[in-house]
């Protein structure tokens, strides 16, 4: 008779609770890891907003800012495609949705009373479950501060990102 060689059914059960452990370890770090890195994401393209609409102002919009036809400073997608148009930001961002983002924004034209205005906001595309993209939103306005909350819905006006928390970095 033949000495049979191999794995015990026992011993690749022991195994296979093994990989299990340390999968239940590891799966929740990663996905923190990509919430993490979702949110840094929204932060950098909140800042290239900001500077792509300071040129805008400067360039092309005769001292308004993009998304400045209706002026009145609702979230939309339009601001997004008029800094797109002339390459003032990339493509995906000029689509409104990255990194598991949804970008927005919205300016108000400038006045004989007050100067125009503009805001960004972005907010995280999934907010709950295991496939949750962030769990803060960000704006951005004219003056440059960024603001942050774990409110996840979209800010409203300019006034609204004005009136926000400073994101504490």
């Amino acid at each position: 008779m033949k000495s049979q060689k191999g794995f015990s059914l026992i011993e690749l059960l022991i195994v296979v609770v093994i990989i299990g452990i340390i999968a239940a370890i590891a799966i929740p770090n990663l996905l923190a890891a990509r919430r993490s890195a979702n949110e840094g994401s929204a932060v950098s393209a909140s800042r290239t907003l900001h500077g792509a609409q300071m040129a805008y102002a400067s360039t092309y919009g005769n001292g308004n800012y993009s998304g400045a036809a209706t002026g009145t400073g609702t979230p939309s997608i339009t601001a997004l495609t008029h800094l797109g148009t002339p390459g003032l930001i990339d493509s995906v961002l000029a689509s409104g949705t990255k990194a598991g983002y949804v970008f927005t924004g919205g300016s108000i034209v400038a006045s004989a009373s007050a100067p125009a205005q503009f805001m960004f906001t972005a907010i995280p595309a999934t907010t709950t479950g295991v496939t949750q993209t962030g769990s803060r939103r960000f704006g951005i306005a004219t003056p440059g501060v960024l603001m942050a909350d774990t409110t996840l819905t979209a800010y409203a006006t300019v006034a609204a990102v004005q009136a926000g928390t400073p994101l504490a970095n």
